[in-house]
């Protein structure tokens, strides 16, 4: 039997911020720099497409679906997997990250009132998807280090 621990919000929110301050800002800042026609912004709040939000949306869906990290995910050793802790594929990543890239507000929102301790997002569950800590070891499993006294 596999036991899976599910990553508090608090944890998930330190990982989009950084995702959010590493990818999202320069290309927020890149953007206004573009001519007038590449600046697309509908409706911030509910629901939001920008440029950011674009690329935002293809970087969760690429690193997440490649590796089940982000950046930030990595620097807080948590992970996007199936129910079941194993890999989740671009599809799913597609999904999940589509929540949080365009309908953020509402994500959260829905799931905090209709699946209270979930801890999932809307789209986790409509992806099928969890956030679980990752149990990363600094020596490799059947190998023990030693240091020798000086």
């Amino acid at each position: 039997m596999v036991t899976l621990c599910l990553a508090g919000w608090g944890t998930r929110f330190w990982a989009w911020l950084i995702d959010i301050l590493l990818i999202g800002l320069p290309v927020s800042a890149l953007s206004e720099r573009l001519p007038p026609t590449w600046q697309v912004t509908v409706a911030p709040g509910l629901l939001s497409i920008s440029l950011s939000s674009v690329v935002l949306f293809l970087y969760w869906t690429l690193l997440e679906g490649y590796r089940g990290q982000s950046i930030g995910k990595m620097a807080l050793n948590i992970r996007v997997t199936d129910r079941g802790g194993e890999e989740i594929g671009f599809p799913a990543a597609a999904v999940e990250s589509f929540g949080k890239a365009f309908l953020l507000v509402p994500d959260c929102l829905i799931a905090w009132l209709a699946m209270p301790g979930s801890k999932q997002r809307l789209f986790n569950r409509v992806s099928r998807t969890i956030v679980i800590e990752t149990q990363e070891r600094e020596e490799p499993e059947g190998v023990t280090y030693v240091k020798r006294e000086e």
